[in-house]
């Protein structure tokens, strides 16, 4: 019998999907498709779906962002940058920059403003939020990829970067593919399976298939939360890190 989780990042198109059936049974396979919605009603009807993208909002946030956030980039050492601050709410739902970084500023202690690299990845954000409820969560989770390559190595932060200069850097790509190597992909699906680069480069695909292997342990019961305890939102939705 089937057991298929999802792992979901972001990519220019849309959100690249890996399935994995963890039974298996079958072989897993890569998609992209346009919308969290598409994500949500995938056929396979993945009984866990890790996704890349904050999920849970503040009201305000401290230095470093949301309590996960904190938790997880401290284990990151040299990658802790790839964890980036949540700002609040209202920041989030800010209809134009400025008032992203108006409202992000009331809201923060001490008083902080968002990059546009952030900005960038609201409307993802927005999408997720406008349909996650807590009932949801027994199914749908954050998590982050770079925590779980922490994880799958022995939880020691990766020495090598998967990006220098906003380029894809060979040796921390092969570092990342070697530990999913190790954890249950195939070589040949690692490499045979690529997108367009206008559709999604080969660390979105990387992200996808750990984001997928953190599913396998939220599953099995073995994944890790960080924090421990997490603070729930206006919303009552879990603010936590799985990897």
């Amino acid at each position: 019998m089937s057991a298929w989780v999802a792992g979901v990042d972001g990519c220019p198109a849309g959100w690249l999907v890996v399935l994995w059936d963890r039974s298996g049974a079958s072989a897993p396979s890569a998609r992209i498709v346009a919308s969290f919605a598409d994500v949500v009603a995938l056929p396979e009807d993945p009984q866990v779906i890790a996704i890349d993208m904050p999920i849970g909002l503040p009201e305000r946030t401290g230095i470093g962002g949301r309590q996960p956030d904190v938790a997880a980039r401290g284990k990151l050492g040299p990658r802790q940058s790839s964890v980036f601050a949540v700002p609040s709410r209202r920041a989030v739902m800010a209809g134009d920059y400025a008032a992203a970084c108006a409202a992000a500023l009331e809201t923060s202690d001490p008083p902080r403003k968002i990059s546009k690299q952030a900005w960038h990845l609201f409307p993802r954000i927005r999408e997720i939020d406008a349909v996650m409820t807590p009932a949801m969560q027994r199914r749908v989770y954050e998590c982050h990829p770079e925590v779980a390559f922490w994880a799958m190595n022995a939880k020691q932060p990766l020495a090598e970067p998967k990006k220098v200069k906003s380029r894809p850097h060979p040796a921390g790509l092969a570092l990342r593919r070697n530990l999913l190597v190790a954890r249950g992909f195939s070589e040949a699906f690692l490499a045979e399976t690529c997108f367009r680069l206008s559709a999604a480069g080969a660390d979105d695909f990387l992200d996808a298939c750990a984001c997928a292997w953190t599913a396998g342990r939220i599953l099995e019961g073995t994944a890790d939360t960080f924090p421990p305890e997490p603070p729930l939102d206006s919303k009552g939705l879990r603010q936590e890190i799985k990897a």
